[in-house]
């Protein structure tokens, strides 16, 4: 049953493919924003997927997300995150990443609830015309 207070957890290890450098989000050779803003969502959205009805999945609406401090190649990066809102189809979490020295962000991600297949379709649509 879906309800407040499902938690999350995934790991990686910082590559080359995850730094700022490589996924154009800056110059540096240093875990990248936009990878932990994805480890974030990949936190948040396996942890409610065994919980939703068949055929259903969840998408990411709204992200606020502070990068507290930076991470090399090589050093493990761990990311928690909490169901704490349910608004109907709407879903808030709470999401926190950390390397093997602390915490190196936090903040919340809203992901809405939706039927695959139609929601697939619809985004297909936009090719017509």
């Amino acid at each position: 049953m879906l309800e407040v207070g499902i938690k999350g957890h995934q790991e990686e290890i910082v590559t080359d493919s995850l730094t700022a450098k490589s996924m154009g989000s800056g110059v540096m050779d240093v875990y990248a924003t936009p990878a932990m803003l994805a480890l974030m969502e990949k936190t948040a959205f396996t942890s409610v997927a065994p919980y939703l009805n068949e055929g259903c999945g969840s998408v990411g609406i709204k992200v606020e997300i502070e990068h507290l401090a930076s991470s090399p190649v090589g050093m493990k990066i761990k990311c928690d995150s909490e169901l704490i809102g349910i608004e109907g189809r709407k879903l808030i979490f709470s999401v926190e990443a950390s390397d093997e020295k602390g915490l190196i962000g936090k903040g919340t991600h809203e992901r809405f609830i939706v039927e695959n297949d139609k929601f697939q379709e619809k985004t297909d649509k936009k090719l017509e015309s």
